[in-house]
């Protein structure tokens, strides 16, 4: 029966062996996650497929992942004979193995993971205390190792020594695939996470994922690593606002500026410790204050790239070392001539006999026209070709007339499917594309790509912020849309914030009623919140906080959206100190306001409409960036207002595409 136990277990292990010698890259996989995967270093992976180093990885490359003879990192266990007992999580057991004690783990958690108890961890390590240090190798049962271990620690492990006391035994060597649930408050990362996703996922700003995750900024995501998504620890969590300007709210990226045609326009205490090698890299020499994730921003370089040319990151980065980083291609810039030759993708219809989008396409045309002359007029030569992009069905005829070789900036089309198919057709030239209106975590991975709207998670903070600076215990109305989403945001986000806090979400203002004082009788006031775009629900909540505010003194009021009702009420609203987000409104008193205006109602012998409106903005801000070389992201950290818009461009993800966080905030004073 031993004899059997053994042959089976040994074919078993050469089955394993041969079914991992090679793998197959699938979209997203990067070489840092094929090499964990199979327990390689990156300088290992690519000494197995030398040609890859240079060429880099595409889909449905076959690459070597293990040396002939060679196996995976296996758990070295024994056989015993059929008589003995099976192995138990407790610590009489006489099978045993060690794991490696890696970043971040403690005894509770080790505890935890492994579904053991403190006093039998410590009869198994007596020399276990609360100093542990990274590396220490620590006793577990051989069994609770097998089915809790998880892929960060086997990852980090040495191979498991298993100790059997019964006598006569035969070793095998057998391949385990471990798989363990997350435990409570912790998600394993996907292949096509980012940081966006997950953050929405679990009602976080990108700031709290980050505090609950400490290095996770730095070190970027890794599929199949756990991290935290909620916990006790997300109840110190403020969000903030790091806005300089502090009126609006940006994630924890922050822009550079660089003189070098490689990195995208950000700024850096480290610009001047950078040296130019002879051959294809630069060296950099790491600053007090650098993090990974800005030099990898900085430089345009993803965190395997930098890892495959500097193993000693992972073992942490310290001021002084001195980085050799490859230089990236330029991003696009103009051939020849100062002439900017511009692509406007409007959805006329006119193709596909389809006036859906028509009258939107005509207004944002008149506006993008007015701020092209405008430009134009102050001696900036401009080529502009507008192209019909049909509809989502007849929009590839519209690609063949994109001249790739002799356009410098491309706006729109308007939708999503239509952008990313530009971005596919342009993606060898680099030819900055323009979203006006489509926004998607899909869309993030492109560089060259800049989207114009701003996120309602970004509104969703700024509310949190600023109920959370004038809450003084008082019950809290959400009003919500129909699909919560936002309302939802701003709750998880205020429980995070305000500790015990009473918070209400209801469907309409109606349901906003105000507190008793059990003790005199009176009325206490609250806080109410809209999350709700809809212009009527704008006026009913402008109804309601007018009516409460003359019940009692001491109402707060805050709302994502402007409303037409907030300015036709600004006396009686502002009794309750009304805080609202603004985006695409006109400033009518401003001189640059009125002049765009004038020159529009003298051009088409109207105000301009909403559309038109963005119209002006989206172009004007754009050519406002470029220089005569095309290259409009050395410009792109500028924070700028155009007619309506505020355009404030943060990277939605290292080496992705540009998102607009801009926004106003406006407040009713008494």
């Amino acid at each position: 029966m031993i004899n059997k136990i053994f042959i089976l277990s040994a074919v078993a292990a050469f089955l394993g062996l041969s079914a991992q010698k090679t793998h197959t890259v699938a979209p997203k996989e990067t070489p840092y996650g094929i090499s964990k995967q199979y327990g390689l270093s990156i300088d290992e992976l690519y000494k197995l497929n030398p040609s890859k180093k240079d060429s880099g990885l595409k889909i449905g490359d076959v690459l070597v992942v293990a040396k002939t003879g060679s196996s995976p990192k296996t758990v070295a266990t024994t056989a015993a004979p059929v008589k003995a007992a099976p192995a138990t999580s407790g610590t009489g057991s006489a099978k045993t193995g060690t794991i490696t004690l890696q970043p971040k783990q403690t005894v509770y958690g080790i505890t935890k993971q492994y579904k053991i108890s403190e006093a039998d961890l410590r009869k198994l390590n007596p020399q276990l205390d609360s100093n542990l240090k990274i590396g220490d190798k620590i006793n577990l049962p051989l069994e609770n190792i097998l089915k809790y271990g998880d892929s960060s620690s086997t990852a980090g492990a040495q191979t498991t020594t298993v100790v059997d006391k019964t006598p006569e035994v035969k070793t095998v060597t057998k391949t385990e695939t471990v798989a363990s649930e997350p435990a409570k408050g912790m998600y394993v990362v996907q292949t096509k996470d980012n940081y966006y996703k997950i953050s929405r996922q679990f009602n976080l700003t990108q700031k709290q994922l980050f505090a609950l995750n400490p290095g996770l900024e730095a070190a970027g995501l890794k599929p199949g690593e756990s991290i935290r998504v909620s916990g006790s620890e997300s109840n110190a969590i403020n969000v903030e606002d790091n806005s300089q300007n502090n009126s609006t709210s940006t994630p924890v990226t922050k822009t550079v500026t660089t003189t070098q045609t490689s990195a995208p326009s950000a700024t850096s205490s480290a610009s001047g410790n950078t040296s130019t090698s002879e051959d294809d890299y630069v060296t950099y020499t790491v600053q007090s204050g650098d993090t990974m994730f800005s030099i990898m921003n900085h430089f345009n370089v993803t965190l395997d790239q930098l890892i495959s040319l500097n193993p000693n990151l992972v073992d942490g980065l310290k001021a002084g070392m001195t980085l050799k980083i490859k230089k990236q291609d330029p991003m696009y810039s103009k051939k020849a001539g100062d002439v900017l030759s511009v692509v406007l993708m409007l959805p006329f219809g006119f193709d596909a006999n389809d006036a859906k989008y028509r009258t939107m396409s005509m207004d944002f045309l008149t506006g993008a026209k007015l701020a092209a002359e405008r430009n134009a007029k102050s001696g900036q030569k401009l080529d502009i070709k507008v192209i019909d992009a049909g509809n989502e069905v007849t929009f590839k005829n519209s690609l063949s007339q994109i001249n790739q070789d002799n356009t410098d900036l491309i706006v729109g089309p308007f939708f999503k499917s239509s952008i990313l198919e530009v971005l596919n057709y342009v993606k060898q030239k680099n030819i900055p594309v323009v979203a006006p209106f489509a926004n998607s975590p899909d869309l993030f991975d492109y560089n060259n790509l800049i989207i114009i709207e701003t996120e309602n998670s970004v509104y969703s903070d700024r509310i949190v912020k600023e109920v959370s600076q004038v809450y003084q215990d008082q019950k809290i109305f959400i009003v919500a849309d129909s699909s919560k989403a936002n309302a939802n945001a701003i709750k998880t986000g205020l429980e995070k914030s305000l500790a015990k806090a009473n918070i209400v979400i209801v469907n309409s203002a109606s349901e906003i009623q105000l507190e008793n004082n059990m003790m005199t009788g009176q009325s206490v006031p609250v806080i109410a919140v809209l999350a709700d775009d809809d212009d009527a629900a704008g006026s009913a909540f402008a109804s309601k906080i007018i009516a409460l505010g003359k019940q009692t003194e001491g109402i707060k009021a805050f709302s994502m959206f402007y409303s037409p009702s907030f300015e036709k009420n600004v006396d009686d609203l502002s009794r309750s100190s009304l805080v609202y987000l603004m985006d695409r409104k006109i400033n009518y008193d401003g001189d640059f306001e009125k002049q765009v205006l004038a020159d529009y109602k003298a051009k088409y012998c109207k105000a301009p409409s909403k559309y038109s409106v963005i119209g002006f903005d989206v172009m004007n801000d754009m050519l406002t960036r470029e220089n005569k070389k095309g290259e409009i992201f050395k410009q792109i950290g500028k924070s700028q207002t155009q007619l309506a818009t505020k355009f404030e461009f943060v990277k939605a993800k290292p080496n992705g595409a540009y998102i607009n966080n801009g926004y106003r905030v406006v407040r009713l004073m008494q």
